[in-house]
């Protein structure tokens, strides 16, 4: 266990280092926003800087300044282990924001805004898959779904709306564009590394059902269907978990299953939307 974490405080270290490397390479010398609290956090470094003329407040530090209140939420609705993971990739990414220096390789704005954003797609897909997350709307994801069961997807398009709209107000309205390009190229890398769906289907099929469902359900807070299943060539008797959860769980699902049964057959896929009980409560 020490080792499983060990590996995945590095990968948070890791994904965080990418981060600002797109940022510091390649967005911020372009006038090229990322999403969520990242593309704030550059939002109000250009209004206070350009504007106000504050300068001693840089990307990093409003990335900071912006997650303190959602690590404090986070905290108290979806759980110390998940928000201690993306309090340090906040921390880390600030570190890095700050140590690197700001510098362009191109002056052309597409170039800029399409490796930018392979770079943070790559960066936030990596913390994705080890289970824990780059702060901000992620962690403002994960209580939303917990507490309303509803999609997230429009909270988040209307954050990066905003995103979108100042970028070409603050800049020119082409960097409205390539802002757009640059959020898309990013969640095409994520969703090729981890997964964008906000809720995927788990159909786990187990001849240690007991011992997997409660695994399960002290990790997970979600409901669960267990359907009878037979294997069609040893003619074993089996069962089938069937479980809806989000995307932020995938990671802790897939720990789980190798633990209890690393021999049970696992099907995720991708769920467009739920209807009836979703969340289980505690």
């Amino acid at each position: 266990m020490f080792i499983f974490e060990a590996k995945r405080i590095i990968i948070v270290i890791i994904g965080a280092l990418i981060n600002a490397i797109a940022l510091n390479f390649f967005f911020i010398s372009a006038d090229v926003y990322a999403s969520g609290f990242t593309g704030f956090a550059q939002l109000l470094s250009t209004i206070f800087s350009d504007f106000l003329n504050v300068d001693f407040i840089s990307t990093g530090i409003w990335l900071l300044l912006l997650n303190v209140p959602v690590g404090i939420l986070g905290w108290f609705k979806v759980g110390r282990h998940f928000t201690i993971y993306s309090i340090l990739s906040v921390l880390m990414t600030t570190f890095f924001l700050e140590l690197i220096p700001v510098q362009s390789f191109s002056n052309d704005i597409m170039l800029n805004a399409v490796f930018g954003g392979v770079l943070g797609g790559f960066g936030v897909g990596l913390t994705l898959k080890w289970g824990a997350s780059t702060g901000g709307s992620d962690i403002l994801a994960m209580v939303l779904s917990r507490m309303k069961d509803k999609p997230i997807g429009s909270y988040l398009m209307i954050v990066n709306g905003i995103i979108i709209f100042f970028a070409g107000l603050l800049n020119e309205p082409e960097n409205a564009l390539y802002t757009l390009l640059a959020l898309y190229v990013t969640t095409r890398v994520v969703d090729g590394l981890h997964t964008r769906h906000e809720k995927v289907t788990a159909m786990i099929v187990t001849k240690k059902t007991d011992d997997l469902q409660k695994a399960i359900h002290e990790k997970v807070v979600r409901g669960m269907t267990i359907l009878p299943a037979r294997g069609a060539y040893t003619r074993e008797d089996k069962a089938m978990l069937v479980l809806v959860i989000t995307r932020y769980e995938l990671y802790d699902l897939e720990r789980i299953i190798n633990e209890v049964d690393p021999e049970a057959f696992t099907n995720i896929v991708h769920t467009a939307g739920v209807f009836g009980f979703f969340r289980k409560d505690n």
